[in-house]
């Protein structure tokens, strides 16, 4: 009994092939149809089409991630209709081709957001990082969001007129460029003029409004999702704080015990990311896994490092702030549950989530920011060792 073992491919246009994936021992895959404008229905023919790609390479398309949900849902403004109408019917064309887990997320705007995507490490590895105070440069100084000022403290705007003070204007370019013009897996990318308009959009709607809208999303898609027998698993926040005044309502574990309860079925579930729950010193992740084990339908699984400012990176397996020997030994009891319980989705699947850039990777031409080959190849075969360990030791107690 083992958790299923998976991994993110971008498609035709990812620097890893299949084959590739294949020789980490991973056998399921993470992906979507990238290609397809947000909002509009996947045909059944092209889900079709990418699944036998797969499985022609010996693999199987374990998760979608993700099936992108459109602004105006978000905003329940505009077209939400529709693009809530285009979203069922997505739901209903990935059940009829045998493809049951679907990661989202409801972030507005921007997912996951960082400051640098290669900040070197002390082994001569790189990461991805978050420092407040860069981001609070970029959007006081770069940005220059109206009414920004108010949302950071007296000592965070000091720091980040120090660090603007010495940038150079390639840093600067570099840094427009990671927080808006779009991560692996991102739904837009964004100039500064398109940004700040996408921003203001969303002027007068608050965490409430947002978590109202969701509940809305939720209550229309669950019964749809239900009915093809797949399993929806939202993504938290990553970060999980507001980001240029936006709410944030997938952060703590009191959002999603709220989320969890406004339906209470298998198809509501949570995509168990420990990298975006951990990014806030305030979450226990262990608490979190426990606590919601049997609404977890998808994991991703990395070690972050953390502190009280907001300052969060990616680190080495087992060197973060992440329990990831208690999120695991979670996990391996769950499915033991699951399987007494007669449950059909027992196996619960997960994939090593980003990765550092390491090795001959440093040298490609062309790598995904937390993406790469060896330093996600490494997190797997460390995750699967400590799974075999726990089940192990369960076994002699």
């Amino acid at each position: 009994m083992v958790l299923e073992q998976t991994w993110r491919w971008y498609g035709k246009a990812d620097p890893i092939s299949l084959d590739e994936i294949k020789q980490t021992g991973a056998t399921g895959i993470v992906s979507a149809l990238h290609h397809i404008p947000n909002g509009e229905i996947w045909p059944v023919s092209e889900i079709i089409e990418h699944k036998r790609i797969i499985e022609d390479a010996g693999l199987i398309w374990s998760v979608v991630e993700s099936v992108p949900v459109h602004e105006d849902i978000k905003k329940k403004k505009g077209n939400y209709s529709i693009y809530l109408d285009n979203y069922k019917q997505t739901i209903r064309n990935l059940g009829e081709a045998g493809v049951y887990t679907i990661c989202y997320n409801f972030m507005p705007v921007l997912d996951w957001s960082r400051t640098s995507l290669k900040h070197k490490c002390k082994d001569g590895t790189f990461a991805l990082v978050f420092k407040p105070e860069v981001f609070a440069a970029f959007d006081l100084f770069i940005l220059k969001r109206d009414g920004a000022e108010k949302e950071y403290s007296r000592q965070l705007i000091l720091d980040a007129k120090e660090y603007y003070k010495n940038i150079s204007a390639y840093d600067k370019q570099e840094l427009i460029k990671t927080i808006l013009q779009g991560l692996p897996g991102s739904e837009e990318s964004f100039s500064l003029d398109s940004f700040k308009a996408v921003l203001k959009d969303y002027e007068g709607i608050d965490s409430n409004t947002l978590k109202s809208n969701l509940f809305y999303f939720l209550n229309e898609i669950i019964p749809v999702a239900e009915e093809v027998k797949i399993r929806m698993a939202i993504h938290p926040d990553d970060p999980p704080r507001s980001l240029f005044g936006l709410p944030r309502v997938v952060s703590t574990i009191n959002d999603i015990k709220e989320i969890t309860d406004s339906i209470n079925s298998i198809s509501n579930g949570i995509t168990l990311c420990t990298g975006s729950f951990g990014a806030g010193n305030f979450n226990d992740v262990v608490k979190i896994t426990k606590t919601f084990a049997h609404r977890i339908n998808f994991a991703h699984l990395r070690d972050v490092s953390n502190d009280e400012s907001g300052f969060f990176m990616e680190e080495n397996m087992f060197e973060g702030s992440v329990d990831m020997y208690g999120v695991m030994r979670e996990l391996i009891l769950e499915e033991k549950k699951r399987i007494v319980n007669g449950r059909s989705d027992w196996q619960i699947p997960m994939r090593p989530d980003h990765g550092h850039l390491m090795l001959d990777d440093i040298f490609k031409e062309k790598t995904n920011p937390g993406y790469s080959l060896i330093g996600r190849m490494k997190g797997l075969a460390e995750l699967r060792g400590l799974e075999i360990g726990i089940n192990k030791s369960l076994n002699y107690e």
